[in-house]
């Protein structure tokens, strides 16, 4: 073939091939319980990434790598540092500064015993959270196709997530999630589609349910009057997981939806579109 049919030929298959998909990416905040993008170039091959030996979520945009990192609430603003490894080659570091964030303080009262458990009340929460700190372990290989989630109950949301909470006087861990109001009874749908993961009824967190949406991405809805999925289930985007209640300890029935990217809670609102 001569070089100007050649050509040609090159440019209406570059013509007819799929252009690099942009990912809806959430938005960036650079702070404690703020997810990161971080740009890792374009190579063939996609890199690893993990952040304190954890596996972080690494998505081609745009024909080109990038790194979407939670932020835990407890991180200290500062330097940071991305593992990365390419191929064979030895792991380098990637630098970013973590920013400080203002975070609101708010104050609840609820049942004595919901603060100061019981030694019985204590134990069962022990139990509870080893079991949650493994699912929240849980890393799927297949990436989610995107990082733009729905809000998953219609109604006021707040604007809770980090807050200093305060039972009954007594300082607690930051909120970790948000809270949307809405009626018990209330469909409650997956954010994305995923699989369910856990379910169960906890001392906290009432009727729960965790959705695993691929490499670290999962999403947990709590506080259901009921739950309608079983841990295995595949669900899409939008399909029935339950319904609004005010098991656990709530003071009113509320959706709590809590988002976390590799083992980090992070603010659900960085995932929403600007008409959610």
């Amino acid at each position: 073939m001569n070089r100007p049919r050649l050509a040609a030929a090159l440019l209406t298959l570059a013509m007819l091939a799929p252009a690099a998909r942009a990912i809806e990416l959430p938005q960036q905040r650079l702070a404690p319980g703020g997810v990161a993008r971080l740009a890792l170039g374009a190579s063939s091959e996609a890199p690893r990434a993990s952040y304190h030996g954890v596996p972080v979520l690494v998505l081609r945009d745009a024909g080109e790598w990038t790194a979407v990192l939670g932020i835990a609430l407890a991180v200290a603003p500062g330097r940071a540092m991305l593992t990365l490894q390419r191929g064979d080659a030895a792991e380098t570091a990637l630098p970013f500064t973590i920013k400080p964030f203002h975070y609101a303080e708010q104050r609840l009262s609820v049942a004595p015993g919901q603060v100061d458990l019981s030694p019985q009340d204590l134990a069962r929460y022990e139990r509870e959270r080893a079991h949650l700190a493994q699912v929240v372990a849980t890393f799927s290989t297949a990436a989610p196709e995107t990082l733009r989630l729905r809000q998953p109950v219609p109604g006021t949301r707040s604007s809770s997530f980090g807050l200093r909470r305060v039972f009954n006087g007594q300082s607690r861990n930051p909120h970790s999630g948000m809270d949307v109001a809405a009626a018990t009874g209330t469909p409650v749908v997956a954010a994305a589609a995923g699989t369910v993961i856990d379910t169960g009824d906890y001392f906290f967190n009432g009727n729960t349910v965790w959705l695993d949406h691929g490499a670290g991405l999962l999403t947990m809805y709590c506080h259901l009057s009921a739950i309608s999925v079983a841990v295995g289930d595949t669900i899409a985007a939008g399909a029935p997981l339950g319904a609004v209640g005010t098991t656990g300890r709530a003071t009113g029935p509320h959706l709590h939806w809590s988002v976390s990217l590799n083992r980090a809670m992070v603010d659900p609102a960085l995932f929403l579109g600007p008409t959610d």
